[in-house]
Parts: structure tokens; C-alpha cells; sequence
């Protein structure tokens, strides 16, 4: 099991991020390296999983990727999530002086 085992759902998701995700801190490109490398994790975290577990799982701020055992299937599946996130959030819910010092 490869990263290019999950293309087609890898495809899926960039086309989703070119599409309907407004990010300011990756471009395209930029995303599906990431994607790639969160993929990578997950299937080491999937293969080394401890017994009686069924998924893998990587994930940034932006985005989960979850490899999950499926009954009756060869191989698992790879589920591609957006998190929803955003830079503001961070700093409408800093502490009153923290949000003064990073407004000066």
C-alpha cells in the first residue's frame, strides 16, 4: 500500500481544495504535497496500528486523513477530511492583553 494506492481519492480532494477551499497559507501545488505526505503518515499509522484498531490517522490544521479497515475488503479506504479553520478564530480568542499587544 503506496500513496498512489489512494490517487483517485487524492485527485477528489484537490479538485475539492481548487474548487471550494479559500486558504491563504498553501497553494494547490503546495496542498497536495502536504495531502501526500498526510497520506503517507496514515498508512504507517494504518500498517503499525495496534491490535484490535481499524484506522490510521494523520492530520494538520487544515486537513484529516483517516485509512480505515473495512470488512470483506482487500484494502481499506482513505477518507479525506477538511477541517474548518480559520486564522481569525485565533485571534478573536486571545486574552484582552494578548489581542492588545498583537494589535499595536
Amino acid at each position: 500500500m503506496t500513496v498512489e494506492t489512494f490517487e483517485y481519492e487524492i485527485e477528489r480532494a484537490l479538485k475539492a481544495y481548487d474548487t471550494y477551499v479559500v486558504c491563504i497559507d498553501k497553494t494547490p501545488d503546495e496542498f497536495l504535497e502536504s495531502l501526500k505526505r498526510l497520506v503517507e503518515k496514515a498508512i504507517k499509522e494504518y500498517v503499525n496500528r495496534k491490535p484490535g484498531l481499524r484506522h490510521g490517522i494523520a492530520l494538520d490544521k487544515y486537513v484529516t486523513v483517516i485509512i480505515s479497515q473495512v470488512d470483506g475488503r482487500d484494502l481499506p479506504v482513505c477518507g479525506i477530511y477538511f477541517n474548518l479553520y480559520s486564522p481569525y478564530y485565533e485571534k478573536r480568542h486571545l486574552p484582552s492583553a494578548e489581542k492588545q499587544d498583537s494589535e499595536e
